[in-house]
């Protein structure tokens, strides 16, 4: 079976192991070390059967937002299997000129993560580079962390009320430590949501729940390297109890119907 993984990060070698060590400092987890580089990526997700990765920066800061996109940039133009998001951090200026240079150098959308950078996904700062993105980029936002309120799935709510057309994937089923919340906020919105980072921390049972609950064709498969092994969470979703028509919508279909492959 066909699979793009649709939540991956990678880094700069000089940095990539002490960006992935902050990671999981930050969720306190004692995962397998990935360092983070994109030649891991490709030799683990190789022998996990992927065939092509979304890579995803997080632009920690408003001054290095365009570096940061350039390094994605140029990862997507010398490997043709990766998939590019850029960038965009709420305290910078000229927000929707950003947007512009993403859609201008080839990527595909944009990455937020609301906890890493400390801005709500419906601070009005980023009302432009929504606008910017409606019907030309899709959006990825990491989802529903406890600990903040940045992911809440309640903002992610208010946001697609305001800017209709606005093709968002809600990362972690939504929230990966807040599902049940996720579903009370956007099981009737217009979004797709992804499988990363969730399954296990969730009981038996519960991930082909909201699958099936949403639909198959609303959600997409991801491993969130370096975070995990794509090994591990390939083995992991392929486990799952679905249909083949299942596997192969969120394994690849759903993917290529957002990006028009």
């Amino acid at each position: 079976m066909q699979l793009i993984d649709m939540h991956t990060h990678i880094y700069p070698p000089a940095i990539a192991r002490k960006a992935a060590a902050s990671i999981r400092e930050f969720y306190q987890l004692d995962t397998r070390e990935m360092d983070g580089t994109a030649d891991t990526l490709l030799t683990r997700g190789t022998e996990a059967g992927i065939d092509r990765f979304v890579v995803l920066p997080v632009a920690m800061r408003p001054d290095r937002t365009r570096h940061i996109n350039d390094f994605i940039i140029g990862q997507v133009t010398e490997q043709p299997r990766f998939l590019g998001f850029g960038s965009i951090h709420a305290g910078m200026e000229n927000i929707a000129e950003e947007v512009e240079y993403i859609l201008q150098n080839g990527l595909l959308g944009v990455k937020m993560h609301p906890d890493f950078q400390e801005f709500d996904i419906d601070d009005p700062r980023l009302f432009p580079a929504y606008e910017a993105m409606r019907g030309r980029l899709c959006v990825m936002l990491h989802m529903g962390d406890t600990r903040y309120s940045y992911s809440h799935p309640a903002r992610l709510r208010r946001v697609l009320d305001n800017f209709p057309g606005l093709q968002v994937i809600a990362a972690h089923f939504g929230g990966y430590s807040m599902y049940e919340t996720a579903y009370d906020e956007l099981r009737d919105k217009d979004c797709i949501f992804d499988v990363s980072s969730s399954m296990m921390f969730m009981e038996r049972g519960i991930p082909e729940k909201f699958i099936n609950i949403y639909g198959a064709e609303r959600m997409a498969f991801g491993t969130d390297y370096p975070l995990w092994d794509p090994i591990t969470e390939t083995k992991r979703f392929l486990q799952l109890d679905l249909t083949d028509a299942q596997f192969e919508q969120i394994g690849h279909k759903t993917a290529e119907r957002i990006f028009k492959l």
